[in-house]
């Protein structure tokens, strides 16, 4: 049977804020619709206006007509495809292109996209790592540091460069147009003339979209962070806005968390981080190269932990106890702007012992083994005979006509199309699909019976006082049979 959500197209909370009122002595709450210039409406990235939150109206819209059907995989928990449908219904219309839309539903995108979750998931730890460090190092009650916490700071940005080399690898699948992102590709192939014009507002608006993407699948948190070194990933630190929001990180921290291979020359010359990360790869880390491509095949544990956590799908990260930001989670954690619900978390009974989601414990830095470098490169390497094949669900061309006309859908409603609410929807259900009998039949059946027994036991309290105290059958045996006869009556005929 199929299961119905009584809550699908109902507003999950209102969006807006509560101030005071001083006429009525009382407090007065405004919704987001009304504060159109306000700065709990929109976000800046990169110049580009996205939708910080949306109302009532616009919630409901985005559930009817743009939220992942519900006969994809894994509609009950949150993947990557449901963080980005929420972007694109929040981002600016100039976005709406088809070659953008196109390009942003590619598997290739799409692998990217899992790439930089992952590299950022790790890279905001060691960015809580390195502002700890710095607290602990400064003031009257400095710590000593050892050489074995300078060795486990070496290895933690090994760590991160190795994560930043699998951004790369995708990434430039990417660059260099293949498979299927050949028509994306910036030179035209007869005469190979790049449109520097156009390939640059692209270049933003993927960025844009990247940072939201990645942003919101965090958890929202550390958006300064996150936009900082998204923009210096794809870029160079020569490109790089100087916001008084960014952080400054000293000379010893910016070798920690940007690597061994950063390099900052003239920026006629300067290459991106990205770039730079595979034109230096030690031989111990050449199996990167290959994860998600081929089955590894050695004695490495660190190849096979980034492998482990690349592969296995973001529904099942908590089989292997890993955590991504909310990729894997159960659906009913959330609201429609995937904003973690708080209340829902506390009737799911989560605990210490019982948290598959890492919702109450927090993630951190597991501290490696200071010998560890060392046994990497005495690892053994065997030959690769398996072939990982990914499944990718592409989008429907109707889906993607959908999305360019993202505008248009959102004017009908607002000028008199109708919502489905929770009403309309359990009315069209009962119109078409069939549970059983109609609801006429049901009464009118009903009515009957009852009418029946009514007659039943009126005649028999009457024959009762005539008897004048007897019975209306003489024996025993002749109202059992009588019993009998009317309980398979009223059996047959319910």
């Amino acid at each position: 049977m199929k299961r119905i959500y009584a809550d699908t197209y109902a507003p999950k909370y209102h969006s807006g804020k509560w101030s005071w009122d001083k006429k009525t002595d009382s407090l007065h709450f405004e919704p987001h619709n009304d504060l159109s210039d306000a700065r709990e409406r929109y976000i800046e990235t990169n110049g580009y206006k996205f939708l910080r939150t949306i109302n009532q109206e616009e919630e409901l819209i985005f559930r009817q007509e743009f939220v992942r059907s519900q006969a994809t995989f894994d509609t009950d928990t949150v993947v990557i495809n449901d963080v980005r449908d929420l972007v694109l219904f929040m981002m600016p219309k100039e976005f709406l292109t088809t070659k953008f839309l196109e390009f942003i539903h590619k598997p290739a995108v799409h692998r990217l996209l899992h790439a930089l979750i992952i590299y950022f998931e790790y890279f905001l730890r060691m960015v809580e790592f390195v502002l700890i460090r710095r607290d602990e190092l400064a003031g009257n009650m400095a710590q000593i540091q050892s050489e074995q916490t300078n060795e486990m700071k070496r290895i933690f940005s090994i760590y991160l460069s190795q994560y930043r080399m699998l951004v790369a690898r995708n990434y430039s699948v990417i660059l260099k147009g293949e498979g299927d992102m050949a028509e994306f590709y910036h030179m035209k192939e007869i005469v190979n003339i790049s449109a520097t014009i156009k390939d640059k507002f692209f270049h933003e608006q993927f960025l844009a979209v990247a940072t939201q993407i990645v942003w919101i699948t965090l958890h929202r948190r550390a958006y300064n962070v996150i936009e900082m070194e998204m923009n210096r990933l794809f870029r160079s630190e020569h490109f790089v806005c100087n916001h008084p929001e960014y952080l400054k990180f000293t000379p010893m921290e910016r070798s920690l968390l940007y690597g061994r291979n950063n390099k900052i020359v003239n920026y006629r010359t300067q290459v991106s981080p990205l770039i730079q990360e595979l034109e230096h790869i030690p031989d111990e880390d050449m199996a990167i190269l290959w994860i998600g491509e081929r089955k590894y095949r050695g004695t490495d544990t660190r190849i096979v932990q980034i492998e482990l956590e690349y592969i296995v799908p973001g529904p099942q990260l908590f089989m292997i106890d890993v955590t991504h930001g909310i990729l894997g989670h159960p659906k009913i954690l959330y609201d429609t702007t995937l904003n973690l619900n708080w209340p829902a978390v506390r009737f799911a009974n989560y605990s210490v012992d019982h948290d598959p989601y890492k919702i109450v414990r927090q993630p951190h830095l597991q501290i490696p083994n200071i010998n560890e470098m060392k046994m990497r490169k005495m690892s053994k390497f065997y030959d690769q005979f398996f072939k990982v094949y990914r499944i990718y669900e592409p989008c429907s061309p109707h889906m993607l006509y959908k999305w360019y006309r993202r505008e248009k859908v959102i004017k009908f409603y607002r000028t008199g199309g109708v919502l489905q609410d929770i009403y309309v929807r359990c009315k069209k259900d009962l119109a078409s699909q069939k549970y059983g009998p109609a609801v006429d039949t049901i009464i009118s059946k009903y009515f009957k019976i009852v009418s029946r027994l009514r007659k039943t036991t009126a005649n028999t309290t009457v024959a009762d006082r005539s008897s004048r105290g007897t019975t209306a059958f003489n024996t025993p045996k002749q109202q059992t049979k009588a019993r009998k006869i009317g309980e398979d009556h009223f059996f047959e005929e319910a």
